[in-house]
């Protein structure tokens, strides 16, 4: 397999540099968090609490689509920001809720969903390496303010890049071009230099293929399952992350 020499280098997060297991469907999660409303004075039962988060989140992903389209056209995927939902729920009932208060209670509910956090061995020293050697190295991750940011604190990966881009930040995701293309056009890149590294056939492959991209495709545990092989110009079919770097490493000239 040839692999051609790249200046820059984006990855997809969750699935791809991080396993990450959650459950948002655990009765304990909507205990504990309908217990932290009703103390700030929200009065939620759990059941009430997940119908209600539920039914915002529809809506706020429902808006943001539509107002995206009006200015960008089909091609918009929009990404809510869950924080403005877990405030809304405050104030409802009538309860005052800042912003400080709001990203507390969207980490908290993180933590009780999240059962697993763990970066893939091999991807820190990758990282480093392909920064050590020049290359400009971003991410592009369909993920939550509130959640991800803390997330790769716990991990250490904060400091790993030289650009971050969430979608709920930006109020779109993977794999609409209009994701794609404000990375490109933020830092400057052209994407004949870029090489885009994700689990996802969909989000990732397909959606940097559309913006003329080159990709690295790695299978994981958490990967979506697809019907034809990913049309990828490089593919690790076991999540073998040695793999990965190697042809992450070759690409940047080491």
């Amino acid at each position: 397999m040839k692999i051609k020499s790249y200046k820059n280098f984006i990855f997809d997060l969750y699935g791809t540099l991080v396993d990450i297991r959650t459950n948002e469907e655990n009765p304990y999660l909507w205990k504990r968090i309908s217990e932290l409303y009703t103390s700030l004075g929200a009065p939620y039962s759990p059941g009430e609490l997940k119908k209600s988060y539920k039914q915002a989140v529809n809506e706020a992903a429902e808006h943001v689509q539509k107002k995206g389209e009006k200015i960008f056209g089909k091609e918009f995927l929009g990404e809510p920001d869950l924080t403005a939902v877990f405030r809304q729920l405050y104030q409802v009932k009538g309860a005052s809720c800042d912003p400080k208060q709001a990203a507390m209670t969207a980490n908290f509910f993180r933590i009780l969903s999240r059962q697993k956090l763990q970066v893939y061995n091999g991807v820190k020293e990758t990282l480093q390496r392909l920064r050590d050697n020049g290359r400009g190295v971003y991410l592009l991750s369909n993920a939550q303010r509130d959640f991800t940011r803390p997330d790769m604190e716990l991990v250490g990966l904060t400091d790993c890049f030289d650009g971050i881009l969430i979608s709920s930040e930006e109020g779109c995701k993977k794999p609409s071009p209009v994701f794609f293309c404000r990375l490109l056009e933020r830092y400057g890149l052209k994407p004949d230099t870029c090489l885009m590294m994700g689990n996802d056939v969909n989000a990732d492959i397909a959606g940097a293929r559309g913006v003329l991209m080159d990709t690295l495709y790695i299978h994981t545990e958490t990967s979506p399952p697809f019907i034809e092989k990913p049309a990828a110009d490089y593919t690790v079919m076991d999540g073998d992350w040695n793999k990965a770097a190697e042809i992450l490493l070759t690409a940047a000239g080491q």
